[in-house]
């Protein structure tokens, strides 16, 4: 298998693994317990949170562990609205992830107004497309740090500033950014910030939301104390020991990342792009994450050359994971080029540091193969 899309999901590292098991096996106690067995997890709760802390310059007491990145972001959006009840406006993003656009969206039917700003034929969103949409009823700003299905990254410090001049509490999901490009939130002052474990090699099923200090928070989830309250719920001391080594990995390898991954990246996209007519890169040149490659087959349905891609033991995609099993076109590419087919004529390919040049070298040849039969 020559696997080609982490940013959908990526594979358990062996250390992630090794670091959760003993909470699996031997030490499978309930934190919350008064008793040693249960309490002393508690450590190893609080180890993970400051792992996870590490790797976006957070105080650990300004991570709250949640079940998916699709909680933290709704959490956030959620938090900021009740922070200010007589606000009724949000500013977004026409490509922002489904979790937020659904959000906004079920947030309009209950009187919310919503403002989703364009981005341009390259997928750039301009900062004063922003300044002119925040209005003095604005109560959030939730766009995203870099796109899951361009890897187009944002001018999230710019935004982070407008929003704090302004007033604004600004959310960013950053749930592809993370582990791939160095995230500071002590340069980038976002109030809230999304991210999910198994996007850095950590297992589905635990996420975390940055609470900047001070940043009103009220809880999505209610129940008991767990979390200091801001989030209820038995703790999954597996999933967030795994976060917690997943993240402390991946620190130590975001100095060689882009290094290692980009150049494998453009040889994938400058072969498919010089090589096979017909073709044309989706997102800006530069401004995106090192793995990511979205590339429009103009004249081949996506879902064509997905199957002969998969039969060749190829794992891309067409887009977002979390739409896969929707027929509707890619938002995403209808809004950086509108009344285009590219929509749903692209694949989008992200490699990882586990990519080998002999897995780009297969991908080359397979989709060589898989275009020249689709359009014979």
């Amino acid at each position: 298998m020559i696997y080609l899309d982490h940013n959908a999901t990526t594979n358990v590292l062996p250390e992630v693994l090794d670091a959760m098991m003993p909470c699996l096996t031997t030490e499978w106690g309930n934190p919350s317990s008064s008793y040693a067995f249960g309490s002393r997890l508690k450590t190893v709760v609080e180890a993970a949170r400051e792992q996870v802390a590490e790797l976006i310059g957070a105080q650990p007491r300004e991570v709250v562990f949640a079940g998916c990145a699709t909680e933290s972001n709704n959490a956030a959006i959620q938090a900021a609205l009740k922070a200010a009840p007589g606000k009724r406006h949000i500013v977004t993003s026409m490509v922002e992830h489904s979790s937020v656009l659904n959000f906004c969206k079920a947030l309009e039917k209950e009187g919310y107004r919503v403002t989703y700003l364009p981005v341009d034929s390259e997928g750039l969103l301009k900062v004063a497309d922003l300044e002119n949409a925040v209005t003095g009823e604005t109560a959030v700003v939730s766009l995203m740090w870099g796109n899951n299905e361009t890897g187009v990254l944002f001018p999230v410090k710019q935004v982070a500033e407008v929003c704090k001049s302004r007033g604004v509490l600004f959310h960013c999901d950053a749930v592809q950014a993370a582990a791939k490009t160095e995230i500071d939130v002590r340069q980038v002052p976002a109030d809230y910030l999304s991210l999910t474990g198994h996007k850095f090699h950590a297992p589905k099923g635990v996420g975390a939301l940055y609470v900047r200090r001070k940043a009103p928070f009220s809880p999505f989830l209610h129940g008991g104390h767990q979390e200091r309250g801001l989030r209820g719920g038995t703790e999954s001391v597996p999933l967030i020991v795994a976060m917690g080594e997943a993240a402390n990995q991946a620190r130590k390898r975001l100095p060689i990342y882009d290094e290692k991954v980009c150049a494998l990246r453009d040889m994938l996209e400058d072969a498919i792009l010089k090589g096979v007519l017909n073709t044309e890169l989706n997102g800006h040149k530069v401004q995106r994450l090192a793995n990511t490659t979205n590339i429009t087959f103009h004249g081949i349905e996506s879902e064509a050359l997905l199957l002969l891609l998969d039969q060749a033991g190829v794992c891309a995609s067409s887009g977002s994971a979390c739409l896969a099993d929707s027929d509707e076109p890619s938002h995403v590419l209808r809004a950086m080029k509108p009344g285009s087919t590219a929509s749903r004529q692209m694949i989008r390919f992200s490699l990882g540091t586990d990519t080998a040049r002999a897995d780009v070298e297969a991908a080359i040849l397979a989709v060589k193969q898989a275009t020249a039969a689709l359009r014979n």
